[in-house]
């Protein structure tokens, strides 16, 4: 039995329903052309891996199936890492079910799974050059699809930042600005945060990390920094400010990484984890023998042994 947490435990039902009724209606507003030529005979069909990666956004592909009437097996626990090609599920249902689902599924497996493979990525750069804080995604990620996004940087093994608005006071420069001055935004933004939600200051300068810093921030975000200004002034911080997390964005990519890391720094945060990373490559293929599930076959290794059960397993 796998020892990883079930990720999919921190979705909602409810949540994965209305986000796969709503991606189904985008994609057939109206006639299904398509489905009346294939019509309702059963069919079963193989979920092909055909890129190497981490398999990740498996939970949104079966509501989708299972929203149409379609039952999934998985072959492939989520968060493994698969070589092509490799058949990660099975499908079953009315053909004209299948191919109802068929786009909506493979778009989010796609995208969860490039998202996730390039979070293990990163999170293993960290890893193996031994440093101890938190690689974390941003808040760009695709509006409507952000579930999908913050859920698979945590397949892929780093945090996910904060979900949205309301999930931490960060300020930011544009924040500062219309406020007057770092202190009065975080004396405001403590007012009604109180105890339970931290606040996080984005600063350009040193000088407006010290000031954020003792106005009360509990988080200090070291904004577009060159990699040694963040290794200099993270260290500088830490040392008057012992208590305040640090935290390093702004430019930082997969290619760089490495040069932020130092024990001074708590946190780094990477956009391209949502905006510049590659989808891996699925296909849906319903078997040419059918009732006997052998028209595909598995043709690649995997790290994990297969999980044989419908549930979504990790």
């Amino acid at each position: 039995m796998s020892t990883q947490p079930d990720l999919a435990n921190l979705l909602h039902p409810a949540s994965l329903r209305r986000l796969a009724q709503d991606w189904l209606r985008e994609d057939t507003p109206h006639f299904d052309y398509g489905g009346f030529v294939v019509g309702e005979r059963r069919q079963t069909a193989g979920l092909l891996l055909k890129s190497p990666g981490v398999l990740a956004g498996g939970p949104f592909a079966q509501a989708v199936f299972e929203e149409v009437g379609c039952s999934v097996e998985w072959l492939r626990r989520e968060g493994s890492t698969v070589l092509p090609v490799c058949r990660v599920a099975t499908v079953r249902g009315k053909a004209r079910h299948l191919l109802l689902g068929e786009r909506v599924a493979l778009n989010c497996v796609a995208r969860a799974s490039g998202i996730a493979s390039a979070s293990r990525r990163v999170a293993e750069l960290a890893a193996q050059a031994g440093w101890g804080g938190h690689i974390a995604g941003t808040r760009k990620t695709t509006p409507g699809f952000r579930l999908v996004e913050k859920y698979a940087m945590m397949v892929g093994g780093v945090a996910s930042h904060r979900y949205d608005l309301s999930s931490l006071i960060m300020l930011k420069d544009n924040h500062v600005v219309a406020a007057g001055n770092i202190a009065k935004a975080v004396g405001d933004g403590r007012k009604v945060g109180g105890v339970f939600t931290k606040i996080e200051v984005e600063a350009r300068s040193l000088d407006e990390a010290r000031e954020a810093a003792r106005a009360g921030a509990d988080i200090v975000m070291l904004d577009n920094f060159t990699a040694q200004g963040v290794l200099a002034g993270a260290s500088a911080l830490k040392e008057e400010f012992p208590g305040v997390l640090i935290e390093a964005s702004g430019g930082i990519t997969e290619e760089n990484v490495t040069q932020y890391l130092s024990p001074h720094v708590d946190i780094i945060s990477l956009g391209s984890l949502t905006q510049n990373y590659s989808c891996l490559d699925f296909s849906l293929k319903i078997d040419r023998e059918q009732g006997a599930d052998n028209g595909l076959v598995d043709l690649g290794p995997s790290s994990e042994t297969p999980a044989g059960r419908r549930d979504f397993a990790f």
